[in-house]
């Protein structure tokens, strides 16, 4: 898969179909509209194109510039990479590019690239004001030579698969949902760094890891899962401020149940498998520990059935 910034770090093509979109977390539906235009690129004889944005526009325009992507730039791209996409052409967004018409935008990101077919989602729009809809989008094509094709939404536990939902669900902490929607554990990528060591005190020493850019589940216990090199442990993870010793600052704690290996430095992957509890301000540390070790007990069958 080549990954261009730009129109012209990409070959001249002969034709091409395209699929344009944010793909924040490549989530089934995601895989669904791709597989689709990819399916379509291999009848037509056309080379396959994914038209996509950095930083996601949330963080240009609107109200949401606190918004929180579901994966980094490096993670969306490493899953795009598995769907055998052949060019992704990542486009930087701007205030400037988000202020174009349907019509700018076609003329000058898509039909450079020979674009003969476009395949966009149910919800899509482009341009300014969101006023490139599917059907604008068709009145274009007919002008300029292209077809379009919308996918329908994909469902999945009767409700439409869709990043805005899986934001929710993880904001309530609801992280089995989330999985189930994007058809995999949520979780990110960090770098393992030196806490205030109370969990070595209390007998369950955990690996901390730097704060994220990705959005963070609800505050609360997890049954969880983290990726040292090759090999998953299972763990426990806490995100929260550790109200028992009136924390003030998010953190985000694991204690491994099958390895005692010191990871200080360690860049290592989290993921979440279920919620167990929220975070609690205990009266003590002995009732604190005594919660920690019904968290593990508890962790043990949420996880007995993950593959590692």
């Amino acid at each position: 898969m080549l990954v261009a910034r730009s129109i012209d770090a990409l070959p001249r093509f002969d034709a091409t179909g395209v699929t344009i979109g944010n793909f924040d977390g490549v989530h089934r539906g995601h895989r669904a509209l791709i597989h689709h235009a990819l399916d379509i690129c291999r009848e037509r004889d056309l080379k396959s194109v994914l038209v996509t944005f950095w930083p996601h526009p949330r963080l240009v325009v609107g109200s949401s510039r606190t918004h929180c992507p579901l994966s980094t730039r490096e993670r969306r791209l490493e899953l795009l990479a598995e769907l055998d996409v052949d060019y992704v052409l990542e486009l930087p967004f701007t205030a400037e590019l988000a202020a174009q018409s349907p019509k700018q935008f076609v003329e000058g990101a898509l039909l450079p690239l020979s674009m003969r077919h476009l395949v966009v989602g149910y919800d899509f729009s482009l341009g300014k004001g969101r006023s490139g809809s599917f059907e604008e989008l068709c009145r274009l094509g007919a002008r300029y030579g292209f077809s379009v094709d919308q996918l329908p939404p994909i469902m999945t536990d009767g409700e439409i698969v869709s990043s805005t939902r899986i934001r929710t669900l993880l904001r309530e902490g609801d992280v089995s949902a989330a999985a189930r929607l994007l058809g995999r554990n949520y979780g990110f990528s960090g770098q393992v760094v030196h806490g205030d060591g109370r969990g070595e005190i209390l007998g369950f020493p955990t690996a901390n890891l730097e704060p994220q850019d990705t959005l963070l589940p609800a505050e609360g216990v997890y049954a969880a899962r983290m990726r040292v090199d090759e090999h998953w442990h299972k763990a426990v993870t806490n995100i929260g401020t550790n109200p028992t010793f009136r924390g003030r600052h998010v953190t985000i704690e694991s204690f491994l149940l099958d390895t005692k290996a010191n990871l200080y430095d360690r860049v290592v992957r989290l993921e979440f498998v279920q919620r167990l509890r929220g975070e609690i301000r205990f009266s003590s540390p002995d009732s604190l520990i005594a919660q920690i070790r019904l968290d593990v007990d508890h962790a043990r069958t949420s996880l007995a059935e993950e593959m590692y």
